[in-house]
């Protein structure tokens, strides 16, 4: 049985996320202290005791999110003696959990990768004016089929599909009129429901054009190691262990794709059969409905540590 490890994305962030795990584990309490180190800033208290509203900026959600998937994984290290590479064919992450998937298989050191994401966060938030770009779900449909309307939406303006989930879950993303029409379009097309999500900014389309330089700039700044298992990249659904491609192809994610249907097929047909998701449970779900033979499991509470030990 071949696993890999998975790391959720923007969105599975929450007040308290990681506390638990902190106040029973001197490894993920050197996690969190490592971070805010990094960021010169107590993160984990922000992660810990809110406010909400200021976890949720994404400068400060994307390290977060980082932060309280290493800590599980430190911990699942730490109680059960066992390594990722080890335990691991693969990892793979949903957006900035490709960040954590490179930090745990050795690719990026952990207060490189916080640095990174804050940098990343902050980019991508002043890439686009408050107010000008959207992004909306539309469920019910699938990629092409969505892919049409967007193109159809734009009108001039930029509307593309900026997340692949699930089937008939994906993402739009672009200038706010667009990304309205192609609700209005999705909906006369049959999509079951088509909604604005609530986000600072439209992520993964060629609007965040701005934000890709300035990750390009950074990450020419940073030595990536070889991982210690091939990562499934977003843009690509492949998986990658050259440090140079893996450069190239986070700095193409931030207007890209994030082809997560296609990634999770592909690991399968890679001969994995078990995915362990690290900080979340929003990837689980997704993976039950693209291939609903691969077991998943997940580490986010000290309870989830005997299960998932037993199963590896």
């Amino acid at each position: 049985m071949t696993t890999a490890f998975i790391f959720p994305g923007q969105g599975s962030q929450s007040v308290g996320m990681g506390k638990a795990l902190a106040e029973i584990s001197p490894a993920a309490r050197a996690i969190f202290e490592q971070v805010d180190e990094a960021l010169k800033q107590s993160l984990t208290r922000l992660m810990f005791e809110g406010p909400e509203d200021q976890l949720t900026l994404t400068a400060n959600a994307q390290p977060a999110i980082m932060a309280s998937s290493l800590a599980a994984l430190a911990v699942l290290e730490a109680e059960g003696g066992i390594r990722l590479a080890e335990k691991a064919g693969f990892v793979a992450g949903h957006s900035l959990g490709e960040y954590s998937a490179l930090a745990a298989a050795g690719a990026i050191p952990l207060d490189v990768t916080a640095k990174l994401l804050r940098r990343r966060g902050e980019a991508m938030q002043a890439a686009v004016p408050p107010g000008e770009g959207a992004m909306a779900a539309i469920l019910g449909l699938g990629l092409e089929d969505v892919q049409a309307i967007a193109a159809e939406a734009a009108e001039g303006e930029v509307c593309t599909s900026a997340n692949d989930n699930a089937p008939g879950q994906v993402v739009v993303s672009g200038h706010k009129g667009a990304v309205e029409r192609a609700i209005l379009l999705a909906k006369a097309k049959g999509s079951r429901h088509a909604v604005l999500l609530p986000v600072s900014a439209p992520f993964h389309c060629p609007l965040m054009a701005p934000a890709a330089e300035a990750m390009a700039q950074a990450l020419d700044q940073v030595a990536i190691a070889t991982p210690l298992v091939p990562v499934f990249a977003n843009v690509t659904a492949a998986p990658v262990a050259d440090p140079a491609t893996i450069k190239t192809l986070l700095v193409q994610q931030v207007t890209g794709t994030v082809r997560w249907r296609e990634s999770v097929l592909a690991m399968q047909d890679a001969g994995v059969t078990r995915l362990v998701e690290f900080g979340g449970k929003v990837l689980g779900p997704m993976v039950k409905r693209i291939a609903p033979d691969i077991q998943n499991l997940s580490v986010v509470k000290p309870d989830d540590i005997e299960a998932v030990l037993k199963a590896l």
